[in-house]
């Protein structure tokens, strides 16, 4: 009923409507953000593992520290589980987030912004002092309409930093992306590029990464090329805040797992099984890359119901370029019939036959069964997502990891 209503308003109406809730918000909370010293993460991949990066750093730096991404919501060391399916979400819930981290006398907060947030102005009463940007890749562009709506939206993140009334403001980029530059193109005190040429010489594998950053040796314990991009952005960002190296370089050499994030289920297999949110073709790219070494067994779904159509079939040649075997799987049909999905998915595959499951659970049960030693199963696309979300806004409580670990249970293996 929500979208349908929606559908009905013309744009500037729907524009109007956001603008008024977010300004809204940061009244009934006293514009919270005032008081903390706010940085956002933006960019098509890797936001949610570099807020929590970010987030570390502060922490071993003395910080005391809030932080609100799709993973989880972080005040002090209190965290609870985003189950909201969205990254930021509305009605005043991110103005009442910052009151609740400045009552509780954080300093800084980290914050993942995502286009979509910024095209509804849910920055909009939000004061910051800093903005990442890690990466731009198409998505969403049912939503936007363009690409370059798309990157508008992230854009005006930037011009959000530059129009700040605080001190200082800062922008970090990866000057690697081809929208880097224009990233850091605003009336700013810091402007800070970074890339991968920072640290060299680098190597990286499927469970660390190691990589010369100022004369110093790190070797932090997270998989891939992409993790070294998000390190980068989180050791550019610390630096401009005047952290200290040693204690940066304490906390990523002792970085926890981020959930759902290249994130490992370990049960005594001897083989990997690896829950990740890749969804985008260059994500996934990234993390077949990360693997190559092993035999690949994929699990693959859409993004979802109504979204990049076109990309399924791309997706399943993508999948077929790396993987020995390929489960096709429901992911989150919403109002799409799951078994068009999956057909078109399938269609992506010439010369290799994918096995298709309308049921989630029981493509990981056969994934699972598949495996021998030696090879990584990666269940890609829903990282902590906690739902599989169906049509008419119905919802199935779901956990890829959860799931792992319960069928490799039944067939032998404990921790």
């Amino acid at each position: 009923m929500k979208r349908f209503i929606r559908s009905l308003l013309p744009e500037p109406i729907l524009q109007a409507y956001h603008f008024v809730l977010a300004y809204s918000g940061a009244i009934l909370y006293r514009f919270p953000s005032r008081k903390l010293m706010v940085i956002a993460v933006t960019g098509t991949k890797g936001k949610t593992s570099t807020v929590e990066l970010i987030a570390e750093l502060l922490r071993k730096s003395g910080k005391k520290v809030a932080s609100a991404s799709t993973i989880q919501f972080c005040i002090g060391e209190q965290r609870e589980r985003n189950l909201y399916k969205m990254t930021m979400p509305g009605r005043f819930f991110l103005q009442g987030f910052l009151r609740r981290a400045t009552d509780a006398g954080c300093e800084y907060v980290v914050v993942e912004m995502t286009s979509e947030g910024a095209r509804q102005f849910r920055h909009k009463g939000v004061s910051l002092n800093a903005l990442v940007f890690t990466n731009l890749a198409p998505e969403h562009i049912e939503s936007h309409g363009s690409f370059e709506a798309y990157a508008a939206a992230k854009l005006s993140l930037a011009q959000a930093v530059a129009e700040s009334p605080k001190r200082p403001r800062i922008l970090v980029a990866n000057t690697d992306d081809a929208y880097g530059k224009k990233f850091l193109d605003f009336p700013v005190e810091h402007v800070v590029p970074y890339s991968l040429a920072d640290a060299e010489p680098y190597n990286t594998d499927d469970r660390n990464i190691r990589f010369v950053w100022h004369g110093e040796l790190f070797t932090v314990p997270l998989p891939g090329l992409f993790n070294l991009y998000n390190c980068l952005a989180a050791l550019s960002l610390g630096e401009a805040l005047g952290l200290e190296r040693s204690a940066m370089k304490h906390a990523l050499e002792h970085m926890p797992p981020i959930a759902g994030r290249a994130e490992r289920v370990e049960l005594g297999q001897p083989f990997d099984v690896v829950v990740d949110y890749a969804h985008t073709m260059e994500s996934l790219r990234a993390l077949y890359e990360t693997f190559k070494n092993k035999r690949i067994i994929a699990i693959i779904g859409a993004t979802g119901g109504g979204r990049d159509a076109a990309k399924r079939a791309q997706r399943g040649a993508l999948a077929e370029e790396f993987a020995a075997l390929t489960f096709i799987t429901n992911e989150d049909p919403y109002d799409e019939d799951p078994q068009k999905i999956i057909t078109e998915l399938a269609a992506g595959f010439v010369h290799k036959k994918p096995q298709l499951f309308l049921d989630r659970r029981a493509a990981i049960r056969e994934a699972l069964k598949a495996a021998k030693a030696g090879d990584a199963v990666l269940i890609t696309g829903k990282g902590t997502d906690p739902y599989i979300m169906g049509p008419n806004g119905t919802k199935q409580v779901w956990s890829d990891a959860q799931v792992a670990r319960e069928e490799l249970a039944k067939v032998g293996y404990t921790p």
